[in-house]
């Protein structure tokens, strides 16, 4: 009887596996740049794209019509200017290029035309104040999108 309840007290206790982090930079040298996924789930990249502008505060007055990275109109390219934007802001941090399993690293410079995206050392550490301005009407929006895609990712 004492050997069972001993038995059963070890098998209660979680084992912890280690893994290396989503988005490990260590082995890639020089610069890079976090770009979207094509061929992703249309709707993970959109609630991927929205958390990035929304909570994220990734600068992305770009992409909206009009900007310089606005074309080509696609969601992959706006997210993907987004997610670099995002990803630069942090200091190009192992985990600051995931987004649900969304967006990649690339040693390819993704600017284009007259849309530059920002490499390391290039991104502002916090918005413009008159972009803050136009988060704080969007931030309850923001905030429940966040948090679905949140839920949403952890199913």
């Amino acid at each position: 009887m004492e050997t069972a309840t001993q038995e059963k007290a070890e098998s209660a206790i979680p084992v912890t596996t280690l893994s290396p982090p989503e988005g490990n930079t260590t082995f890639l040298g020089g610069t890079t740049w976090c770009v979207a996924l094509s061929g992703v789930s249309q709707i993970d990249l959109q609630n991927a794209l929205d958390w990035t502008c929304g909570l994220g505060m990734a600068d992305c007055s770009p992409i909206q019509e009009g900007g310089a990275c606005f074309d080509p109109d696609t969601l992959v390219s706006h997210a993907s200017y987004a997610f670099n934007n995002y990803y630069q802001q942090n200091e190009n941090s192992e985990i600051a290029c995931n987004f649900g399993g969304t967006a990649v690293l690339t040693r390819r410079d993704p600017s284009h035309g007259k849309c530059s995206y920002a490499a390391p050392g290039s991104a502002a550490k916090s918005p413009a104040p008159s972009l803050l301005k136009g988060r704080r009407a969007n931030f309850i929006w923001s905030k429940f999108a966040g948090i679905f895609l949140l839920l949403y990712l952890r199913r």
